[in-house]
């Protein structure tokens, strides 16, 4: 029984996914990828499932951007987005709730409260997923790292935002305990 409500919880939380996805991406105009919506809902995911299907629901979003479904904010979506500027910040969602639970492992005590679970979730969903999504841009772009980094810096606000969001939302949610 609770096989079947992990995946029913998994396979909302990618339907989630989705619908952050057809909201449109702000355009930062400093870089090409835009400030989206669509990574607070990595994070909900990496806070609410777990390492485990957290993993599994980002994945199967990633697979099915793959096979070409428009899902990615902007309507996105196919092979290419794999090779793209925006390729690094997706390889970084795949690692967001893994890093989620292990941050939490290391932090246990302090995981508890807002401000653990809001260092954690800018650590984890954040900090990971830009620096990934940097150091890939700068490789596809064929510019200096510094240069990304600097240029990345635009979208870290909104980020941090999000990353706040995220927290208060989770906190008041009941429970749900995935495994």
């Amino acid at each position: 029984m609770q096989n079947v409500r992990n995946l029913t919880l998994t396979a909302v939380m990618l339907a989630l996914l989705i619908v952050l996805g057809l909201l449109p991406g702000i355009p930062l105009g400093i870089i090409p990828v835009p400030l989206v919506l669509q990574n607070m809902g990595v994070m909900l995911v990496g806070l609410i499932l777990g390492p485990r299907y957290g993993t599994i629901a980002v994945g199967l979003l990633l697979l099915l951007v793959g096979l070409g479904l428009p899902i990615l904010t902007g309507g996105r979506g196919g092979a290419a987005m794999f090779v793209g500027p925006t390729a690094g910040y997706m390889l970084g969602w795949l690692l967001v709730p893994v890093s989620i639970w292990g941050l939490t492992q290391i932090g246990a005590p302090a995981a508890t409260t807002w401000w653990g679970q809001f260092l954690i979730v800018l650590l984890a969903g954040v900090l990971l997923v830009d620096l990934c999504g940097t150091l890939w841009l700068a490789h596809q772009a064929d510019m200096p790292v510094a240069a990304a980094m600097i240029a990345n810096m635009a979208i870290i606000p909104g980020d941090i935002l999000k990353a706040g969001l995220t927290v208060v939302l989770v906190r008041r949610l009941p429970k749900q305990h995935v495994g």
